[in-house]
């Protein structure tokens, strides 16, 4: 799907990109903009930069609203390196166009203020910036809501994983097997999970919107003799399920996890506020994919 700079579709639509991401599809977003516009302000250089970049962590809400994460992304100060304060850059960009930045840092500076909304930043000397919103300034992990008017938006999926394995959360098997799972990752496959409902509790006491979250897996674990299947999560970020996604304050977190294909899921769940862990438990249904 590819959005123009007001964010109006040029080409493709919503639902080929939900149908993409239902079916366990990467997510690669390509943008453009102005080094002097958008990096560097009170530089000379109006040259084009054409980024593309990778959201390990997707999202598809009530099966038809597709939001993406970068869930591994440094600070970088282009063109030569990196941020002042190393932190996470969790960006999250929605369908329409709708941006977010959640940035828990890891330098274990004291905290400045408590949670709560803030101002938004100055963007005068950034026209095409458009910040809705600002949560949690001061703290150890501030976030917003904006639209920065690039170029163009090119929602790009590469529609290569294969479905082998769905079980609901009290591990009966909808489809598939774990034989074909385990098979697969023997042969060096790579693995990722559509996990249902894994973001429910953050939707802050209110019924959470339906939402599968897709996340990439490392290593796996097959048990022969009780045909257990399990894995070792990459990062992920829990984002309370909303059309559109938002960050808000309380409202996402990050962390790993362990999922195992009877339905069992273990967590292990960072509080960006303090960067403290915390082990949790859940029970969801999952869908395997392998490539």
């Amino acid at each position: 799907m590819v959005l123009d700079q007001e964010r109006r579709k040029v080409s493709g639509g919503p639902e080929k990109l939900a149908a993409a991401i239902r079916r366990g599809a990467d997510l690669r977003i390509y943008t453009e903009f102005r080094h002097n516009e958008h990096i560097d302000t009170k530089s000379a250089n109006h040259e084009i930069i054409q980024e593309v970049a990778d959201f390990r962590t997707t999202y598809l809400v009530e099966d038809r609203w597709v939001a993406g994460i970068m869930t591994l992304r440094q600070p970088i100060e282009l063109p030569n390196g990196f941020g002042p304060r190393p932190s996470m850059s969790f960006f999250m960009y929605n369908q329409d166009g709708l941006q977010a930045i959640a940035r828990p840092y890891l330098d274990g500076a004291r905290a400045e203020a408590e949670p709560g909304a803030s101002a938004p930043d100055d963007h005068s000397d950034m026209p095409k910036y458009h910040q809705y919103d600002a949560w949690d300034a001061g703290t150890n992990a501030p976030s917003s809501n904006f639209v920065y008017d690039m170029g163009t938006f090119r929602y790009l999926v590469s529609d290569t994983w294969r479905e082998v394995l769905a079980c609901d959360a009290d591990g009966t098997i909808r489809s598939g097997s774990v034989e074909l799972l385990a098979e697969a990752a023997a042969q060096g496959c790579e693995v990722k999970v559509g996990l249902r409902g894994l973001a429910s509790e953050l939707a802050g006491g209110a019924t959470a919107m339906d939402h599968e979250v897709f996340v990439h897996c490392g290593p796996c674990y097959y048990y022969t003799e009780t045909k257990s299947f399990m894995v070792g999560t990459h990062p992920f970020v829990r984002v309370a399920p909303a059309i559109p996604m938002r960050y808000r304050s309380r409202g996402w977190d990050f962390g790993w996890l362990m999922p195992r294909s009877d339905g069992h899921i273990a967590l292990w769940i960072v509080d960006p506020y303090t960067l403290k862990f915390r082990r949790a438990q859940a029970r969801l249904p999952i869908r395997w994919f392998v490539r």
